[in-house]
């Protein structure tokens, strides 16, 4: 909330950034569990005197905020989702000081996976994989909540059931119209849950971790289609278009996606000199690029969901 000043609006948050958290939780079978977060908290309080009279007295320092995050993920006994160790934050830091009006968390986890070793998965080996889960909450004292969770850096690509044709051409095109390419994008997806308040939170073990890998697999089996056949693409806005329609029509508590596409390119090979043709492309050989790129994003909601 803005504060006015001299005739003017105020506005300020701080915080902690990048507060890099390794948590291991170890069974009673021996089998351990590895999470490695970025953990970054953002505080709206007041302590505006902070800022126009050199008083101190009302900020939470950041570096309280950094052990905070460490002590809080010690209590943590056992094994949860980013999403859960958010709320925790932001309840702690919007009960624990009067001065804390809302709390915006956001974590980001590096994807360690458990590997497996003829066909068995280790009890304590991990490797690292490539999409991340992602997620930012904001808790507020009243006890009012925003979550949001998404994935960050889902490289997908097809060799064919792809191409484009149709859009507009005037002097400056040169582009052909093709209806077989290869198709390849790096997903960024971030969904909003339609939970507004701590007490409407599910309380199952792990949920946000199962709606990840659920929204996840939604997402790609979309992008590709079934495995023989595959699914036609006309456009990477088509593609993006029935992703997220395939998300909300899955998850009911899911109240909206924003996606994000780039269209990388994989350019056709022609080569030849005066004398032959040296290589002749044939849905063959193709130059990897991916700058520049196409930039395709959309947000699709329930009609009465909030923005």
């Amino acid at each position: 909330m803005a504060e006015q000043m001299d005739g003017m609006n105020f506005e300020q948050r701080h915080g902690k950034a990048r507060v890099r958290v390794g948590r291991v939780w170890r069974s009673e079978d021996g089998r351990h569990y590895f999470v490695e977060w970025s953990v970054s908290v953002s505080l709206l309080s007041d302590c505006l005197p902070a800022y126009v009279r050199d008083d101190n007295s009302d900020i939470v320092a950041t570096d309280t905020m950094k052990n905070t995050v460490y002590a809080k993920a010690k209590e943590c006994s056992e094994q949860l989702s980013i999403e859960d160790f958010a709320i925790e934050l932001g309840k702690h830091f919007t009960s624990f000081y009067r001065q804390v009006t809302a709390a915006i968390i956001n974590v980001v986890e590096k994807p360690w996976e458990r590997i497996c070793m003829d066909g068995q998965p280790h009890d304590h080996g991990f490797k690292l994989g490539s999409e991340k889960h992602t997620t930012e909450v904001m808790v507020k004292k009243s006890g009012a909540l925003r979550v949001t969770s998404g994935i960050e850096g889902l490289a997908v690509l097809k060799t064919t059931k792809s191409g484009f044709e149709g859009f507009i051409r005037d002097k400056f095109t040169i582009l052909p119209e093709t209806c077989e390419r290869i198709l390849a994008t790096e997903v960024t997806a971030l969904w909003k849950y339609s939970f507004e308040s701590l007490s409407s939170i599910p309380t199952k073990s792990l949920y946000f971790n199962e709606r990840y890998l659920a929204v996840k697999k939604v997402l790609v089996d979309t992008f590709f289609g079934p495995p023989k056949d595959g699914v036609y693409s006309p456009s990477v806005q088509s593609t993006l278009y029935q992703m997220a329609k395939a998300v909300l029509g899955r998850f009911p508590d899911v109240s909206s996606i924003h996606l994000k596409m780039p269209n990388i390119h994989f350019l056709p090979v022609n080569l030849s000199n005066k004398e032959n043709i040296i290589v002749k492309f044939e849905d063959d050989v193709y130059l990897p690029t991916d700058e520049p790129h196409g930039s395709i994003e959309a947000r699709l909601s329930r009609v009465w969901s909030k923005m």
